[in-house]
């Protein structure tokens, strides 16, 4: 996996960068959806005493709007969608654990997971590959963030 001052940039994902969430396709067209370990650094580093909520399951959540809602000591915001899709399903695991998007951005602590309307023409308004990871390093320099 790249490293990109200090933040891990899986190359298998696909970014919004602007809003530091990724997208995995998953089996049956179903898209899972987190934060990057560079939206974990920028809320505080540690999402200690946090909740993480999602919208309501069922719901049309389009791109760029709030699928999910992250609180920390430290910030308060959405988790935008990157493809328009129906909400399918909110990461259990977080109510027990909300540290997870944090500590395993990629892995246990995705935060939910949406049935894309159109993923293949959505889905070239990210990022991703090799082409994505040195676009998230030019953005990263630019504006001088570091994980």
């Amino acid at each position: 996996m790249p490293t990109i001052r200090g933040c891990n940039i899986p190359e298998d994902l696909y970014y919004n960068l602007d809003k530091h969430v990724w997208a995995k396709p998953m089996d049956g067209g179903v898209i899972r959806v987190g934060m990057t370990q560079v939206a974990g650094k920028l809320a505080g580093g540690k999402l200690t005493a946090v909740t993480v909520k999602a919208k309501n399951i069922g719901q049309e959540i389009k791109a760029g709007k709030s699928a999910a809602t992250v609180e920390s000591s430290k910030y308060v915001g959405p988790v935008p969608a990157p493809a328009t899709g129906v909400l399918l399903r909110a990461n259990d695991k977080l109510a027990a654990d909300p540290n997870l998007p944090v500590s395993d951005p990629y892995g246990e602590g995705w935060i939910v997971e949406l049935q894309p309307s159109n993923w293949d023409a959505e889905k070239d308004n990210l990022v991703t590959g090799a082409a994505g990871v040195a676009a998230y390093q030019a953005k990263l320099d630019a504006e001088n963030i570091n994980c």
